[in-house]
């Protein structure tokens, strides 16, 4: 997947601010989900009512502080087992919800607006976040096709996006994320490990105490 550089959003809005290169293929691209989050939340409801949110468990033992649940053709799942990509939801045994239109709009967008043409998501991961939680560094490597890049989009409160190197010992940047804001990584910069600090008290006019946030993969090949 070839990257180029920046090119603006399709849907005629003014946003807060210009893309700003977190790394020679990673991108911050402040308030660009703005258009579409009207058409979000109901949609996020309804993925919620068919798979609702749970608190996953690590391979290790323990519990992330974050709800997680899944739409998509795949969902991500973590347990004793491991960490995986699976066609159903292990809670209830039925497919996942299938991704809503306007969620694989909004991602290939962002993917285009970042330089990388042909994105198609097959698994949206959603997180959601109160205050206190957060999510330690990590890399997103359960995917079949490294060569795609990774869409994230934060709602409600605002948070610290930690981006770091390639191994876990190196110092992470740290990237304040507001309301509609979309971060885009992929190439050289793919499997560099990233996190989200605890989040710190707020209240979002129309998402309440909490952050939500859309991740959106290309898992299969």
């Amino acid at each position: 997947m070839k990257h180029v550089h920046p090119r603006p959003v399709h849907r005629s809005r003014a946003l807060p601010g210009p893309p700003r290169a977190l790394g020679e293929a990673a991108w911050h691209l402040p308030g660009f989900a703005l258009p579409w989050v009207e058409g979000l939340y109901p949609e996020l409801l309804a993925v919620r009512a068919q798979a609702p949110l749970r608190q996953l468990s690590t391979p290790g033992g323990g519990r992330m502080s974050v709800g997680t649940t899944s739409c998509g053709a795949l969902g991500w799942v973590s347990d004793a087992r491991g960490y995986r990509y699976t066609p159903y939801d292990p809670e209830n045994g039925q497919p996942w919800p299938a991704m809503p239109a306007l969620f694989a709009e909004l991602a290939r967008e962002a993917a285009s607006a970042a330089g990388f043409e042909g994105f198609a998501p097959d698994a949206c991961l959603i997180n959601h976040y109160r205050p206190g939680a957060g999510m330690g560094l990590h890399q997103d490597r359960d995917e079949r096709d490294l060569r795609a890049p990774i869409v994230s989009v934060s709602l409600g409160i605002a948070a610290v996006f930690l981006r770091g190197g390639h191994q876990r010992s190196d110092k992470p940047q740290r990237i304040a994320l507001a309301h509609g804001d979309v971060v885009v990584w992929g190439g050289v910069d793919r499997l560099r490990f990233h996190g989200v600090l605890p989040l710190a008290p707020a209240t979002h006019p129309r998402l309440g105490a909490r952050r939500i946030n859309l991740t959106f993969r290309q898992a299969r090949a």
